[in-house]
């Protein structure tokens, strides 16, 4: 699914991270319309993107997504943002075909290195906790004031977090709303994550901004790693931010975004 939300200038394909929409992106592209053609996407399996039976959800084929709305809105010299699994996708999907995107801008991709051989299997406790996570809610209203009081989301500014909760359920028939992207699918999609990419990156020859927060998480100590092997990368810190910077942090995240870009 994707949603085209017009504008002037050349195109931008915005990708979300896992659990997530494409509509979050919403503050942000209302932010840069006047300068871009914006388009986002949801990734199989999230936002208002269906998950037939047969179909699933390996990090590659996240990238065929990617690749898959840039030739349905024929694009070119396409610029491309990304956060977390979506920084992800697009550079897997500049790995399968060289040239897509003119240049990228990404928070905090997951772009692990592997593990050693015989190394143990990390246990994944943002699958554990997706598997828990609570889908249903007697209204919007309701999961919007239940997330703002707990973290990361209590962190989030009120609207980005009224763009995720609002296009992130789904109306059901008893007058209730459910998340879109159910828990077991993010909890999937989380252990899908390792894909090899890492080893890779440094054949992209695209100019990328990898930005990183101060949280300490993985993929905040990784993010530096992957702008140090990308041989058109630079690196961005934000240390009084989180994983979640692109709803933390708005007009900084927009400012980035559009310096890389532009």
């Amino acid at each position: 699914m994707t949603h085209d939300h017009g504008g002037d200038g050349p195109p931008v394909l915005f990708c979300h991270a896992t659990g997530f929409h494409g509509r979050y992106w919403d503050p942000i592209i209302e932010r840069v319309r006047d300068r871009f053609r914006c388009i986002a996407l949801d990734f199989r399996g999230h936002g208002d993107s269906v998950l037939p039976a047969e179909v699933g959800l390996d990090w590659w084929a996240m990238a065929d997504d990617v690749l898959a709305v840039v030739d349905a809105f024929d694009l070119a010299a396409v610029r491309a943002v990304g956060h977390s699994m979506g920084g992800a996708a697009i550079a897997m999907a500049e790995l399968t075909r060289p040239g897509t995107f003119s240049v990228a801008w990404m928070f905090e991709p997951i772009l692990f290195p592997a593990s050693p051989p015989g190394a143990p299997k990390r246990a994944n406790p943002l699958a554990e906790s997706a598997r828990r996570r609570r889908e249903v809610f007697e209204s919007r209203e309701q999961a919007y004031e239940r997330y703002l009081s707990r973290p990361p989301f209590s962190r989030v500014e009120p609207e980005a977090l009224r763009a995720y909760v609002d296009y992130g359920f789904a109306d059901q028939r008893d007058g209730t709303v459910r998340l879109k992207c159910r828990g077991e699918t993010e909890a999937s999609t989380f252990e899908s994550s390792a894909t090899g990419a890492f080893e890779r990156i440094g054949e992209i020859a695209t100019a990328v901004t990898v930005c990183g927060s101060g949280d300490g998480d993985r993929p905040a100590e990784v993010a530096p790693l992957v702008a140090a092997r990308l041989p058109r990368g630079r690196l961005e810190s934000y240390p009084d931010l989180t994983h979640f910077a692109p709803l933390e942090a708005i007009d900084r995240i927009t400012h980035s975004i559009v310096a890389t870009i532009a």
